[in-house]
């Protein structure tokens, strides 16, 4: 592995052990503020369009002006919005500190395209998932640690801790090295992006499978709280294992064929929503949990599948693109989980199997059906230094 790609894995690793240690809480520490379940849906959908506005002028701008400057800028954007939410007193000055945290979503345009253009041998879905399986083993400490300082010391004391090792993996990322710039040739400047017709509608059938897989997730730390009687404590290890699965099957399916491993995780998605739903004991959430896993590895499996769209100088575009799509799933996904656990907290599992299908279907039958291949050497030369 060269020491760019070096270097983002172990940085991305210690921003998932700091935003482990609050993210999975962040419903949570909105109620214990005092938000009602539909003002939890619209908080966290608000999150979502934080994320939406920011991707194209992202992925633009790092075409543009290079990927490393949009990189810092977010890091650094990042470590204030935590240290914001870490003073916070109240319901709105933490929303505030949160939403500008939302904004920070605009790594990934330059970050999917940082981490493509330094992957070496690597093919573009096993770069992918690798990067992001080592910021999900940040993110199992981040939980378990987050449920004992919450339980011992309110959960505001996680917004501090996290930001203290937010600030070290920002110091770790200033010593990035820049990456040239893809420029663009004739062809590509005759044809627009937004002029693809398999990559707009490639990213529908995203949009849709986003939707779908995130509608059980951000109201179940309420719902085994409130309708289980799972403590914080109990509440961070199952968060854990929810990180270990998100490294486990970013690893394991990342190994396949990217619309393989996509349909794959959209079926443990669908495992864990019935778990949910039908199941009862720790156990068996820990289990659902880390099965969601499945979740993260597919949003990547299906980012790696844009690379064969495009061409490479629209790649920081195509990703802010993708990702905006993206992310107006998951603002919409929260307001309709929202509303769907205040009718009846429950009924939010059964809703997501049935959605599940219908995705599953219309991204088989959609999906584009080119393979990724291993480029020369295999994966053990391409962990090599290049």
């Amino acid at each position: 592995m060269n020491a760019s790609l070096l270097l983002i894995t172990f940085s991305l690793l210690t921003w998932g052990i700091g935003e482990g240690l609050f993210l999975y809480f962040i419903p949570l520490h909105l109620q214990n503020l005092g938000a009602n379940p539909v003002t939890i849906g619209v908080i966290l959908g608000s999150f979502g369009l934080m994320m939406a506005v920011v991707h194209i002028p992202a992925g633009y701008l790092s075409d543009r002006l290079g990927r490393k400057p949009l990189l810092l800028a977010s890091w650094i954007l990042g470590l204030i919005a935590a240290i914001i939410m870490a003073l916070a007193t109240s319901l709105w000055s933490f929303v505030a500190g949160y939403l500008l945290y939302g904004l920070t979503a605009f790594v990934f345009a330059p970050l999917f395209s940082y981490v493509t253009a330094a992957r070496g041998k690597l093919t573009t879905g096993r770069a992918m998932t690798l990067t992001s399986a080592m910021y999900n083993l940040g993110a199992v400490l981040g939980p378990v640690s987050g449920g004992w300082i919450g339980d011992r010391f309110g959960l505001q004391t996680n917004f501090q801790a996290a930001a203290v090792v937010l600030f070290i993996s920002t110091v770790m990322i200033l010593f990035l090295k820049a990456q040239d710039r893809d420029e663009h040739d004739e062809d590509s400047r005759r044809k627009s992006l937004f002029a693809n017709p398999r990559f707009i509608s490639f990213v529908g059938l995203l949009f849709v499978g986003t939707f779908v897989m995130y509608l059980p997730q951000p109201l179940t730390p309420n719902f085994l709280q409130n309708e289980r009687g799972i403590g914080l404590g109990e509440l961070g290890w199952i968060g854990s294992a929810g990180s270990m699965g998100n490294a486990v099957f970013n690893l394991m399916l990342g190994q396949l064929n990217a619309r393989s491993g996509y349909l794959i995780g959209q079926v443990l998605v669908g495992i864990f929503a019935l778990i949910l739903w039908k199941g009862a004991g720790i156990p068996l959430y820990l289990m659902g949990y880390f099965l969601l896993g499945g979740f993260r590895a597919a949003r990547n499996l299906g980012y790696a599948q844009i690379r064969t769209l495009i061409h490479p100088a629209q790649m920081g575009l195509a990703y802010g693109f993708t990702e905006t799509f993206g992310s107006a799933a998951l603002m919409l996904s929260p307001i309709l989980a929202g509303f769907l656990y205040d009718w009846s907290p429950v009924s939010i599992y059964p809703v997501t199997l049935a959605l599940l299908l219908v995705a599953m279907t219309l991204y088989f039958v959609f999906s584009p059906r080119e393979e990724t291949h291993l480029e020369p050497g295999n994966l053990g030369e391409a962990l090599i230094k290049d």
